[in-house]
């Protein structure tokens, strides 16, 4: 069994406030230290004096000054500590090392035994954690946690997984509870969007810095919100579903009971049908989520992605009902920035991007008054493990951003 450390788990706001600052620049003084954060020089010193006996920071030379002292600059010590992001999706399940940075060591990857209910799923996950961390070589008393992104619904403070339409049989499963048991190290759990747009935050620094939205594209479509500097789950911790938003009203008939959902149009499962009957074919009878799902979807990106007319023409269309998603988005949040991620825009999130970008500029209401960024994720198909394994060290070192927030 793993054992986790209980050294790094600062309580201290000023603190964490102090490294998440050092953690968003390459190198940093302790005079913009305190500029930054509003503290005292003293209170800055003595700060930073603690994370230098801690191993969380490192002096890292001195920068040229006009005149009087050279000021010494600090950086972040990525090989301090580390953290397990584990991504469940219906189809696959990746698993993620990372260091304080959130740059990835290691990384595994496999099929989701779904059908064989949670029972055989959390074994295997339990199994995978001890093997990755093995694998990856990190000394084990430097793994802080491990993070779990997981489909919604769930119920965060329980741990439980509720009643993912993607998980078949999954009905308020104490998936932290049972990780906590099998690895001996503390979990955090969130849904997978809202994982990916923390992990976003985390490794983007001060380029993803800005509040904004951050669409996941996996077996479904979800999503991800940072306001007001923090994100934001919402009163039952499950805000974000913009694969719900309606694009199309009376539409396609959705999972969740509704019509014309943008999931209906966006999914994979819905490129595919679309694709088949652009060519006259019968769509093909493909479990949700499945391998073989996720094969045949990857054909068609490919295709399109290379130009071909019909697979086109499909990703195009899709594109178009994602436009207008964001522009009613923007339209209500009024973010700088949408960010669009996950394993489900591999290959073609340029024609996504280059789709919204354009609605975005010409149709949100305010669009003369301000003009939102649309942006490719930079943590990739990977988005939602390295997220996870960020949850984990925001809760640890920046509470104020990794904590619940409205």
């Amino acid at each position: 069994m793993l054992t986790g450390t209980n050294l790094l788990w600062l309580g201290d706001f000023n603190q964490s406030l102090v490294l998440n600052e050092i953690r968003s620049k390459e190198s940093i003084s302790r005079v913009e230290l305190a500029e930054r954060t509003g503290l005292t020089a003293q209170t800055v010193s003595n700060i930073v004096r603690r994370l230098l006996d801690a191993g969380l920071v490192l002096e890292a030379g001195r920068r040229s000054s006009r005149g009087g002292k050279r000021a010494t600059m600090l950086r972040l010590n990525a090989e301090s500590c580390y953290a397990v992001g584990l991504h469940i999706d219906p189809a696959r399940t990746t698993l993620v090392v990372t260091d304080l940075r959130g740059r990835v060591v290691t990384r595994v990857s496999r099929r989701t035994p779904a059908a064989r209910g949670p029972g055989r799923v959390i074994g295997a996950l339990v199994r995978a954690v001890h093997q990755i961390v093995e694998r990856s070589g990190v000394p084990a008393d430097r793994v802080l946690g491990i993070g779990v992104a997981t489909p919604g619904p769930i119920d965060p403070g329980g741990g439980l997984v509720v009643e993912p339409p993607n998980l078949p049989g999954w009905h308020s499963v104490p998936l932290r509870e049972s990780l906590e048991s099998g690895t001996g190290l503390p979990v955090v759990l969130d849904n997978d969007a809202t994982a990916a747009t923390i992990g976003e935050r985390w490794a983007g620094g001060e380029a993803r810095s800005a509040d904004m939205a951050f669409l996941y594209f996996g077996t479904g479509i979800g999503g991800g919100l940072v306001l007001g500097g923090r994100p934001y789950r919402g009163i039952s911790k499950n805000a974000g579903e913009f694969g719900h938003i309606t694009v199309v009203v009376g539409g396609r008939e959705c999972r969740c009971g509704n019509r014309g959902c943008l999931e209906t149009y966006l999914s994979p499962h819905a490129i595919i049908d679309d694709a088949a009957r652009r060519r006259g074919e019968e769509p093909p009878r493909l479990p949700r989520g499945s391998a073989a799902t996720v094969e045949y979807y990857g054909r068609v990106c490919r295709a399109a992605a290379a130009g071909e007319e019909d697979a086109l023409a499909v990703i195009e269309a899709a594109a178009d009902h994602l436009g207008h998603a964001v522009v009613t988005l923007t339209n209500i949040l009024d973010v700088p920035m949408v960010v669009l991620g996950g394993w489900g825009i591999s290959g073609i999130g340029d024609l996504y991007r280059r789709a919204v970008t354009e609605a975005a500029a010409t149709q949100p209401i305010a669009r003369a008054m301000r003009k939102t960024r649309v942006e490719l994720s930079i943590t990739g198909d990977d988005a939602a493990a390295v997220g996870a394994a960020s949850m984990v060290l925001h809760t640890t070192y920046a509470p104020r951003f990794g904590g619940p927030a409205g």
